[in-house]
């Protein structure tokens, strides 16, 4: 099983990946089926209207999750990596008022926003509660095509074919490489063959489709985005959004703990304050739409940025080799996660989006500490294992609370992990891949009002109360 560490970490926009990045890049492949997929054309039908219902989750926090946005922007031929996240309102206004959309190489497709994008509250699709339906229709309104994506987390978007293949690893993942592991035991026991660390394992895999220096740049991009969102966040105030009128908090804490430095820079207390601050700053940014780094959901983003920051600020020695080991070795554990479970709120709950990225930065921060495979593993077992059960339930939909404070929290975890795992010899009861599919049968159990559609939990409470 070969999941590129670039399949893991993109950079894209907020709130989220699944519900935002996710039906961008679905209409971007739609777009891409029209003109070029294979599918019945007769002489003179030519597609010229546009559109798209959304289903299950995505409909049900759609709004709060800028999915209607996300729809258009994608529809428009726009990109969640390369999108200017100042246009964005723009761009949509534009497409709302001309009701079409001009994708770059394509005619002009009508797409009136209030009639053409459908939020379905009563037909969810059958593989996945993230489904849409895209429609092109000719002009005397005769359906020519019609294709179901699914978004199913981390900003990874199948087909009906496609979501099948995933239970067939070489189908999903074709590519051959030298340490093919395909859960934590298989990975410990190459480790153990090879002599290799898991960031060198995972190295020479990704090595197969690129360069050292190609591979070394990408990652430094990845950490230059993250490491750019946490400063955006930290210097931006004002109220998020949405209608919840949450404030930031990010720069005022920050203000505190930076004139606070000096006095306290050896309080164990303030390394958890700074943990929360850097997370809380990412989410923020995630919230309003800015520039993030799927880590491995945009609802996780500031777990993994949160914990690295903190390491290079009370660990000032961190060299940039020590961040390509972290996030390679992140990533490995994120594929066995995707792979064997799932990354998504809308399939398993907060346990699978937060939970995921507290074992991701534990298991990273365990490398760059010098941990064996073994101590690895067990980080990342011990943080995922004490997210076990979180749902996701955001307030009006929005990935504001619990989210922003949550990814605090699951930072503050991942060291505790990392901590805790370095203090043994990497022996443990609860293996990681047990604990792994008890996230996933977890999240089977769990009612879909806990699973990002906001009709349980604090989404329902806070309101009543």
């Amino acid at each position: 099983m070969f999941l590129s560490v670039f399949e893991l970490f993109k950079i894209g926009i907020g709130p989220s990946s699944s519900h935002t990045m996710g039906p961008m890049v679905a209409a971007a492949k739609f777009l891409h089926e029209i003109k070029h997929g294979d599918w019945p054309r007769r002489e003179g039908d030519v597609p010229a209207r546009i559109s798209v219902t959304l289903h299950g989750s995505l409909a049900f926090t759609g709004k709060g999750h800028a999915t209607d946005n996300a729809v258009i922007l994608g529809l428009a031929g726009h990109d969640p990596s390369t999108i200017d996240t100042n246009k964005v309102d723009e761009i949509v206004q534009t497409v709302s008022s001309q009701r079409m959309v001009t994708p770059d190489g394509h005619p002009a497709y009508a797409f009136d926003p209030r009639e053409d994008l459908i939020f379905d509250y009563e037909n969810m699709l059958p593989l996945h509660t993230n489904g849409m339906t895209f429609r092109a229709f000719t002009k005397a309104d005769e359906l020519l095509l019609k294709r179901e994506y699914y978004s199913i987390g981390g900003g990874f978007v199948v087909d009906e074919a496609e979501y099948k293949a995933l239970d067939n690893s070489a189908a999903a993942h074709p590519v051959s490489v030298p340490y093919p592991f395909e859960n934590a035991d298989q990975m410990l026991k190459m480790a153990k063959t090879s002599g290799l660390s898991i960031a060198d394992m995972k190295r020479e895999n990704e090595k197969v489709t690129q360069s050292v220096d190609a591979l070394s740049e990408g990652v430094a991009a990845i950490w230059e985005t993250m490491d750019g969102c946490v400063k955006h966040g930290l210097e931006k105030r004002g109220v998020l959004p949405g209608g919840l009128d949450v404030k930031r908090r990010s720069a005022e804490i920050h203000d505190q703990l930076q004139s606070e430095w000096g006095i306290n820079r050896n309080n164990p207390i303030a390394a958890n304050e700074w943990l929360q601050v850097f997370a809380m700053a990412v989410n923020e940014e995630n919230a309003a739409g800015g520039k993030v780094v799927t880590a491995p959901t945009n609802g996780a983003a500031g777990v993994i940025p949160a914990v690295l920051s903190y390491r290079m600020k009370f660990f000032p020695e961190t060299k940039p080799k020590d961040i390509e080991d972290f996030l390679l070795t992140a990533s490995a554990i994120g594929g066995i996660l995707k792979h064997n479970a799932s990354i998504s709120g809308a399939e398993v709950g907060c346990q699978g989006e937060v939970g995921s990225a507290s074992a991701m930065a534990a298991a990273g921060l365990a490398a760059i500490m010098g941990g064996t495979p073994e101590q690895i593993e067990n980080a990342a077992e011990i943080a995922l294992e004490h997210h076990l059960g979180m749902t996701c339930d955001p307030i009006g939909g929005l990935v504001q609370v619990p989210c922003i404070e949550r990814n605090g929290l699951g930072a503050i975890k991942a060291v505790s992990a990392a901590s805790l795992a370095l203090r043994g010899d990497g022996t443990h009861f609860v293996s990681l891949d047990a604990c792994v599919k008890t996230m996933l049968e977890t999240g089977k159990d769990m009612h879909a009002r806990y699973k990002e559609t906001s009709q349980g939990g604090l989404a329902v409470n806070v309101v009543e109360c």
